[in-house]
């Protein structure tokens, strides 16, 4: 090695003992600091009260219940470093300061114990007073409103019953129950409430009766069935649901709108064909009594006890309600389309909903409907019966077989089907409800399949009328009679 080497080796070993050095010197070696005075209070301080050191603190100690304050001075830098930096406890906290005599005025106390969870009950408190005070300034402020209404409205047990024409709730119960045990019985069960919607939310029992409820939305669809309701009432058919008042009442300054009528417990047909079958007899039954209704809707009654020609535009399993006997009567006229032949006028309402998506026949898919010709009104009812009826079949017992329930089209769309759903499977595919092999097996089953068939025409006219589809089940059920007598 030659001597020019060797040197500039000397001088790198050099330079990293000095690198070495300097930064051991930043991260080991503390920094330089000067000494404060501070007070120092306590069993370690000398006389005088004040201590030398790199930082002060004020401290308070429980011990054993008893607290125990002090000041004074750290004289280890590295001492006073992990103290000060040590979060506070629940039994001791240390407040550290620099500079000349900066803890003499520093006084620590420790958290009183439940402070936390006090603070928010206290609010909580407050605010829940406040809520109730506002409320019952707005139900005093109601309250005042209805007393000022009592001159112009009845008062009945807490209702203010507006007088609708002749449909007013007082005069139509006042033979048939008491109002005011009526409106107990409804608080008690806990309805007595508004709905913002006018679907058959359920049939609520009180003294034999169906009580209906709806709010302002629903107020188009409830003048429709009232006005059609009061229709049929004087005519007393027992295929329909047993209209017996309908009212218009207030209740702290909420619209309610009443629909009474006789209470049928069996629930709709849509309930009732989950939980039970049916034999022969029975199907024919609830058959028959559902036909006789839409034929009944369906034909015009001339005379004082006449009534006009009705369509109903949304008939399905959910809008039949079952009887006690087994037959069946049709619900909810809301979208209900009237015709009155002399005059020639059709009554087709302000209601522009057109029906239950599954159950819409092909015209009403596709836009095709005659909306000027009542016949076409009568022909969907006439595609709706087919499927209710094809419901019917299918939870009918037939050599110890049946289906479970399911709706018109379950397996073709979903549970709840668009309008191009059922277009393309109505319309452009034009498929029907599967009828099962075992039907034809039996002739009641048979005789029906024969019937919905008939009702599914893709041409309107060609349809089944109700009279028709009537006068064919009362032949199939007389049929079946003449069976079993033979028997």
């Amino acid at each position: 090695m030659d001597y020019s080497s060797a040197q500039h080796s000397d001088h790198f070993q050099q330079l990293q003992h000095s690198l070495f050095f300097f930064f051991f010197g930043i991260i080991f070696i503390r920094p330089i600091k000067e000494e404060q005075e501070c007070v120092c209070e306590g069993s370690s301080c000398g006389p005088g009260g004040r201590c030398l050191g790199y930082q002060c603190f004020s401290s308070v100690t429980d011990s054993s219940g008893s607290l125990v304050y002090q000041k004074g001075c750290f004289k280890v830098y590295e001492q006073g470093t992990m103290t000060c930096n040590t979060p506070p406890s629940p039994a001791q906290i240390v407040e550290c300061c620099q500079g000349h005599l900066c803890n003499m005025n520093v006084t620590v106390e420790l958290p009183v114990k439940g402070t936390t969870l006090l603070a928010p009950i206290i609010v909580l408190i407050v605010l829940s007073t406040a809520a109730i005070l506002v409320f019952r300034r707005l139900y005093r402020n109601q309250t005042e409103r209805l007393t000022s209404r009592d001159a112009e409205y009845g008062t009945i047990d807490g209702l203010i019953a507006s007088n609708v024409g002749e449909s007013t709730l007082a005069v139509r119960l006042h033979n048939v129950m008491d109002v005011t045990h009526a409106n107990i019985c409804l608080e008690a069960l806990g309805i007595f409430k508004i709905f913002w919607g006018f679907s058959l939310i359920r049939n609520v029992e009180v003294a034999g009766l169906s009580i209906k409820m709806g709010g302002k939305k629903a107020m188009s669809h409830f003048y429709r069935e009232w006005a059609i309701d009061n229709t049929l009432l004087m005519l007393d058919e027992s295929e329909q649901t047993g209209f017996i008042a309908s009212d218009m009442t207030s209740r702290n300054s909420s619209t309610q709108l009443w629909l009474i009528t006789h209470f049928h417990e069996m629930g709709s047909l849509y309930d009732y064909l989950q939980l039970s079958t049916l034999d022969a007899s029975s199907c024919l039954r609830m058959a028959l009594s559902i036909a006789s209704g839409l034929a009944h809707l369906h034909v015009e009654i001339f005379g004082t006890r006449g009534k006009p020609a009705i369509a109903h535009r949304d008939l399905k399993s959910k809008n039949i309600l079952v009887k006690k006997n087994g037959q069946c009567c049709i619900a909810d006229l809301g979208l209900a389309v009237m015709h009155f032949q002399d005059t020639n006028e059709l009554d087709v309402g302000n209601n522009p909903k057109v029906g239950t998506k599954r159950y819409m026949a092909p015209e009403v898919l596709d836009d095709s409907i005659q909306m000027d010709c009542f016949e076409s009104f009568k022909r969907v009812d006439i595609w709706a019966l087919g499927l209710v009826l094809w419901e019917v079949a299918r939870r009918t017992v037939s050599n110890g077989i049946v289906e479970d329930y399911k709706p018109p089209f379950h397996d073709v769309v979903p549970s709840d089907p668009s309008f191009e759903d059922m277009k393309k499977v109505v319309c452009v595919d034009q498929q029907r409800p599967n009828i099962p092999n075992r039907w034809f097996s039996d002739p009641t089953l048979s005789a029906l399949a024969k019937l919905m068939k008939e009702c599914w025409y893709q041409n309107p006219s060609a349809r089944l009328t109700a009279l028709r589809i009537k006068k064919t089940l009362t032949k199939i059920d007389n049929s079946l009679d003449k069976i079993k007598t033979d028997i």
